[in-house]
């Protein structure tokens, strides 16, 4: 990939067949996750009559989908302290408002599912396709980052005997990615 141009409107790039699985491979992932985290919605009679849906109101056990799915209120990491008065609101925020999330964060990975060639090839989007992928590719990266760990102090080329060098070299890959479509995008 030479990264993504603006062409009439549209925004385009070529995307080599490994690129591609790499893509529709982590944007899968992410997408069954979160298609996952939706089926554990309890059953609720009043959200069947009135149509308002409502989600779990605890925040997911798992740290990747945790940072897809983040609380509704800061939490500080050492002392566990919130800005949230009244702690029993925090699970009810996230019991209104995770459905829409969830329903827009699998919207995002469906479009570049469908929009990005499984042989590879030329990829046109429009420009609201275009803020699909970036969306879809910015959870990439959070669940990437999480499950790898990446800090800010982190070296870009880590030790040879890091276990994580492989994968890092496909966060940067993709961070490189959605970077190449945000100027497309802005230009």
């Amino acid at each position: 990939m030479n990264g993504w141009t603006r062409k009439n409107g549209h925004v385009v790039a070529e995307l080599s067949q490994q690129e591609a699985a790499v893509i529709r491979g982590l944007v899968g992932q992410i997408k069954d996750m979160l298609t996952a985290r939706a089926e554990e919605t309890p059953q609720d009679e009043l959200a069947e009559l009135t149509g308002i849906r409502t989600g779990p109101s605890t925040p997911p056990e798992d740290r990747v989908l945790g940072r897809l799915l983040p609380d509704f209120y800061r939490r500080d990491p050492d002392t566990g302290e919130t800005d949230e008065e009244q702690p029993e609101a925090a699970g009810a925020m996230r019991s209104l408002y995770e459905p829409e999330l969830l329903d827009t964060k699998t919207g995002v990975a469906s479009v570049v599912l469908d929009t990005c060639p499984r042989e590879g090839g030329r990829v046109v989007l429009s420009g609201e396709q275009a803020d699909n992928w970036m969306a879809a590719l910015n959870d990439v990266r959070l669940a990437l980052g999480t499950a790898l760990d990446v800090q800010d102090e982190m070296p870009e080329e880590p030790p040879e005997d890091d276990l994580r060098r492989e994968h890092l070299g496909v966060y940067q890959w993709l961070t490189w990615v959605q970077d190449s479509l945000v100027d497309a995008v802005s230009s």
